[in-house]
């Protein structure tokens, strides 16, 4: 017998759609400020800062778009739901992410064969200091969110602005040393360093969407707290073939559950219900399926 029953616990959507709306325009004002400053200062590290926040505010609309698909109930043509969305997202977010990388990294090697000094440093340092403060309030609004409502892609967009931070305490630095010391090459190479990460960026962001995709089981920490819940039921003579997926904000957890061949069906049931119960107590965005094999009785 199978118990599919799901239990499904709503996070909080409008909360997540604000935060993603909040990054959009966090972005868009970096953007501006950056192509200005760049646009006065020829500066190779604000460049690719700028070219940072340009794929910031791609990420975050597209952000957005799957937020708003992924978060879509289940309906008759898509019965676990539209979660893989965000991970399609992913995909897509990594050609325009790895093509900008390519582009800094000659944009690099042309300033290297012919370097020339920076214009308005002081216009540029105001402007990354503005955007700093703005990257932290973002960052500061979206843990927020992520600690009411758990939501996977805006954590994963936090720690995105968490590394923007870094690269704009990078181009600070680039932009006074460069002007001090007169190094024209150290701005070409804060630059290469800045797309070196953007590229290794869009890598990770493949693989971990190519893993949703390809339903890879969750880690073995969360398999084996599972398990535990499992085995702490005494009712139960043991279990066996768990498998594990993740799709969106929700978890998919089966496995099969060994009873006493002699149990009441009703009896069965209700097992399986209180470890269904426990788990989702853990993990609330789990569906859990169980299917009840009958044994011979448990031993002493």
């Amino acid at each position: 017998m199978a118990n599919n029953k799901t239990v499904s616990v709503t996070p909080n959507y409008s909360l997540v759609k604000l935060a993603s709306k909040s990054a959009i325009v966090a972005a868009g004002v970096m953007v501006a400020a950056k192509f200005y400053a760049w646009f006065a200062t020829d500066s190779l590290s604000l460049q690719a800062s700028l070219v940072d926040s340009m794929l910031d505010i791609l990420a975050s609309i597209l952000n957005y778009l799957i937020i708003r698909q992924a978060t879509k109930p289940a309906d008759d043509d898509h019965r676990f739901g539209h979660g893989k969305a965000e991970a399609i997202g992913g995909l897509v977010q990594t050609a325009f992410i790895a093509g900008s990388a390519a582009w800094l990294i000659i944009d690099v090697a042309h300033r290297l064969l012919e370097p020339h000094p920076l214009e308005n440093v002081g216009l540029g340092n105001v402007v990354m200091i503005i955007s700093s403060v703005i990257t932290v309030a973002l960052i500061a609004f979206q843990r927020h969110v992520v600690r009411q409502t758990g939501s996977l892609a805006i954590k994963a967009d936090s720690v995105h602005y968490e590394t923007d931070l870094l690269t704009n305490i990078g181009v600070l630095i680039s932009l006074n040393i460069s002007a001090y010391f007169g190094w024209l090459w150290f701005d070409a190479l804060v630059g290469a360093g800045i797309a070196i990460y953007i590229f290794v960026t869009s890598v990770k962001i493949a693989l971990t969407a190519v893993d949703v995709l390809m339903d890879k089981e969750l880690d073995d920490a969360t398999r084996d707290h599972i398990s535990g819940i499992i085995t702490s039921h005494p009712d139960i003579i043991g279990f066996h073939d768990l498998r594990t997926r993740t799709s969106g904000y929700h978890y998919f957890i089966q496995f099969h559950l060994d009873l006493d061949k002699d149990l009441s069906l009703w009896r069965a049931h209700a097992i399986g219900d209180e470890i269904e119960q426990k788990i989702v107590q853990a993990y609330p965005k789990a569906e859990v399926i169980i299917h009840h094999d009958p044994l011979m009785e448990k031993s002493g």
